[in-house]
C-alpha cells in the first residue's frame, strides 16, 4: 500500500498484521479519488474506521487541512499512528481509539463539518445507512460533502438517505463503493465494470 497521489505521493505505508483488517486497495482508493477530487482546498476528513490511515492519509495528501482517524482496534490504531508519523502529518490528525458510535457522538458536540467521510466499517458490522443519518442529525456534514461507503457487494445501499443522495456506485469484485453527496444531484450514476482481484 502506498500514498497514490499528492504531497506524499509514492510513501509506503504499513498494513495491519493478520486479517482482522481489509485495506483498501490502491486501485480502489485511486478510482474513489478519482470520483470525488481528485484534489482539495482545505476542509476536514473523517476516516470513521481507519484500520491503516490509508484513506484519511490518501485526503491530506491530496489537501484536506485536517483529518480526524477513528480505530477501536489497538493493533491496527498503532499502525495508522505509525503512517501518521512517517507521512510526518501529526499536526494535521487527530486520532481517536474509540468505537465508531462514540466517536460519532463526542464529534457531534464538537460543531466540525466534514467535507469528507470515510465509511468502511468490517462488513459483518455494517451500521452504515444509520451511520449517514447520525451525520446528518449531528449536523457533521459541510454543504457538498462526500460521504464515501465501501461495503460488500451483496449490499445494496438506499439512493438516498436524508439529505444525501447516492451519487456513483462503483463494484470491483466483492467490494462495492457507494458515494453520497450531501444535498447532491438525486440522479445516482452506477458503474459495475471493476475488475478487482
Amino acid at each position: 500500500m502506498r500514498v497514490i497521489s499528492g504531497d506524499h505521493r509514492g510513501r509506503k505505508l504499513a498494513a495491519v498484521p493478520g486479517k482482522g483488517t481489509r485495506p483498501t486497495t490502491d486501485k480502489i482508493k485511486e478510482s474513489i479519488f478519482n470520483m470525488i477530487g481528485p484534489y482539495f482546498s482545505g476542509g476536514w476528513a473523517l476516516d470513521l474506521y481507519a484500520g491503516t490511515g490509508g484513506l484519511g492519509i490518501e485526503a491530506l495528501s491530496r489537501g484536506t487541512d485536517k483529518c480526524v482517524f477513528v480505530e477501536r482496534d489497538p493493533k491496527a490504531f498503532g499502525i495508522v499512528k505509525q503512517n501518521v508519523a512517517a507521512c510526518r502529518l501529526e499536526e494535521r490528525a487527530e486520532l481517536y481509539r474509540i468505537d465508531a458510535a462514540r466517536a460519532l457522538k463526542q464529534l457531534s458536540k464538537r460543531n466540525i463539518a466534514f467535507d469528507l467521510v470515510f465509511l468502511d466499517p468490517p462488513y459483518a458490522h455494517q451500521q452504515i445507512a444509520d451511520e449517514i443519518r447520525q451525520l446528518q442529525e449531528g449536523s457533521m456534514l459541510a454543504a457538498d460533502a462526500w460521504v464515501v461507503a465501501e461495503h460488500d457487494s451483496g449490499l445494496r445501499l438506499p439512493e438516498e438517505i436524508g439529505g444525501c443522495y447516492a451519487d456513483r456506485v462503483s463494484t470491483y469484485g466483492e467490494t462495492t463503493i457507494t458515494i453520497y453527496r450531501f444535498g447532491g444531484n438525486s440522479e445516482a450514476g452506477s458503474d459495475e465494470g471493476g475488475d478487482e482481484t
